[in-house]
């Protein structure tokens, strides 16, 4: 009788909350799917954006990868705005320019980098580490110069900066560096976030959309603990009414 009743509180809760949760693939994974022919590419988040009218959260992506045909260059493609949810809009509100997902020989990375960071920076088949006055940075040989463009890197990327790159990874901490005056190297307050469409958007815009991109997203988490625990529930309940029957 017990379990009957906490199921019935949850419904209730549920309701008053919305709809019951129901999960939608982020738009990095469903890229990740339609790109399986690909093997080295990263997506980068190229913009974001929210529609006050309609209540809807944008992303718009930067796919940046190695064509098959000619593994020695690189493509680049951009994508139409995708709906995303409030949840991974508030996940991701600090990475414009940054790669969301990097897909080396087939495997996907999904920590959050500064482009180019997870399969190039480091890679000797792509450049090499110099020294010079000032401390240690990577040099990209002469055909794949274009690289640090591409990606946006600061000029030049320093070793240190690397090291402490590694160092967030490792403690699964997203990298952004410090450009002085509360500026970050990476990321939406970089030089490249300024540029984008949202970089554009007043302050104050911005402000009220993380704010209330922090509540629905709150909201979200809340509605999906608690229909999973109410799944729980019910099942938990079913099973006992089902060994309560021939004793």
């Amino acid at each position: 009788m017990k379990n009957i009743y906490l199921v019935a509180l949850i419904a209730v809760l549920l309701s008053s909350c919305g709809s019951s949760y129901t999960y939608e693939k982020p738009p990095v994974d469903k890229i990740i799917v339609e790109k399986s022919n690909l093997t080295n590419y990263s997506i980068i988040l190229a913009d974001m954006d929210y529609d006050e009218g309609n209540d809807l959260y944008k992303h718009k992506y930067r796919l940046i990868y190695q064509p098959l045909s000619n593994p020695d260059t690189l493509l680049t493609e951009s994508t139409d705005w995708y709906k995303v949810s409030p949840e991974y809009f508030q996940e991701h509100v600090n990475d414009l320019g940054m790669a969301l997902a990097t897909i080396k020989n087939g495997v996907a990375d999904k920590k959050v980098s500064p482009a180019g960071y997870a399969n190039y920076i480091g890679n000797e088949k792509y450049g090499r580490w110099e020294r010079r006055e000032g401390g240690g940075f990577w040099h990209f040989y002469g055909q794949y110069m274009f690289m640090r463009s591409v990606f946006h890197m600061m000029s030049p990327v320093y070793s240190s900066h690397y090291l402490d790159y590694r160092t967030h990874r490792a403690y699964g901490r997203t990298y952004y560096g410090s450009a002085g005056n509360g500026r970050t190297m990476y990321g939406t307050n970089s030089s490249y976030g300024k540029s984008t469409s949202w970089g554009t958007k007043s302050s104050t815009f911005k402000q009220r959309v993380r704010s209330k991109v922090k509540k629905s997203s709150e909201r979200m988490k809340m509605r999906r603990y608690m229909s999973r625990n109410s799944s729980r529930r019910g099942t938990s309940t079913r099973r006992s009414y089902g060994g309560g029957f021939g004793k």
